[in-house]
Protein backbone atom coordinates (compact mmCIF):
# COMPACT_ATOMS: atom_id res chain seq x y z
CA UNK A 1 0.00 0.00 0.00
CA UNK A 2 1.14 3.36 -0.95
CA UNK A 3 1.90 6.06 2.03
CA UNK A 4 0.91 8.67 -0.33
CA UNK A 5 -2.78 7.76 0.93
CA UNK A 6 -1.72 8.72 4.56
CA UNK A 7 0.05 12.30 3.94
CA UNK A 8 -2.10 15.50 4.46
CA UNK A 9 -1.55 18.78 3.13
CA UNK A 10 -0.93 20.31 6.29
CA UNK A 11 1.36 21.78 8.32
CA UNK A 12 3.27 19.21 10.35
CA UNK A 13 3.34 18.40 14.00
CA UNK A 14 6.58 19.32 15.84
CA UNK A 15 6.39 16.45 18.02
CA UNK A 16 9.54 13.89 18.63
CA UNK A 17 7.72 12.17 21.20
CA UNK A 18 9.91 13.54 24.17
CA UNK A 19 6.51 14.60 25.98
CA UNK A 20 7.87 16.54 29.28
CA UNK A 21 6.53 19.63 30.48
CA UNK A 22 8.60 21.97 32.29
CA UNK A 23 6.65 23.03 35.62
CA UNK A 24 7.75 26.65 35.43
CA UNK A 25 7.62 27.43 31.82
CA UNK A 26 4.55 24.67 30.92
CA UNK A 27 6.68 24.37 27.46
CA UNK A 28 7.10 20.73 26.42
CA UNK A 29 11.12 20.31 26.29
CA UNK A 30 10.89 17.91 23.40
CA UNK A 31 8.45 20.14 20.70
CA UNK A 32 8.64 23.41 22.59
CA UNK A 33 5.05 23.73 22.60
CA UNK A 34 2.86 24.81 25.21
CA UNK A 35 -0.16 22.76 27.20
CA UNK A 36 -2.42 24.87 25.35
CA UNK A 37 -0.82 24.40 22.03
CA UNK A 38 -0.59 20.76 22.11
CA UNK A 39 -3.90 20.63 22.88
CA UNK A 40 -5.18 23.09 20.32
CA UNK A 41 -3.29 21.72 17.31
CA UNK A 42 -5.17 19.55 16.11
CA UNK A 43 -7.86 22.51 15.44
CA UNK A 44 -5.54 25.18 14.47
CA UNK A 45 -5.61 26.79 11.17
CA UNK A 46 -2.33 26.12 8.77
CA UNK A 47 -1.90 30.06 9.28
CA UNK A 48 -1.94 29.64 13.83
CA UNK A 49 0.07 26.24 12.76
CA UNK A 50 2.93 28.14 10.83
CA UNK A 51 3.36 31.18 13.66
CA UNK A 52 3.99 28.67 16.21
CA UNK A 53 6.30 26.87 14.20
CA UNK A 54 7.99 29.84 13.59
CA UNK A 55 8.18 31.00 16.91
CA UNK A 56 9.98 27.63 18.71
CA UNK A 57 13.51 28.24 17.45
CA UNK A 58 13.44 31.12 19.59
CA UNK A 59 11.84 29.16 22.93
CA UNK A 60 14.29 26.66 22.75
CA UNK A 61 16.95 28.81 24.90
CA UNK A 62 14.80 28.21 27.60
CA UNK A 63 15.80 25.18 28.11
CA UNK A 64 19.55 25.61 27.08
CA UNK A 65 20.84 27.32 30.78
CA UNK A 66 21.42 24.80 33.02
CA UNK A 67 21.84 26.12 36.91
CA UNK A 68 22.56 23.71 38.98
CA UNK A 69 24.50 20.11 38.45
CA UNK A 70 28.20 19.22 38.87
CA UNK A 71 29.41 21.93 37.79
CA UNK A 72 27.83 24.52 39.49
CA UNK A 73 28.76 22.59 42.86
CA UNK A 74 32.06 22.39 42.26
CA UNK A 75 31.92 26.21 41.22
CA UNK A 76 30.75 27.18 44.41
CA UNK A 77 33.08 25.21 46.89
CA UNK A 78 35.86 26.90 45.05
Amino acid sequence: MSDKIWKRAEVESPCIKICVVHPESRLCTGCLRSIDEIGAWSRMTAEARRAVMAELPSRASAFTKRRGGRAARLARDC
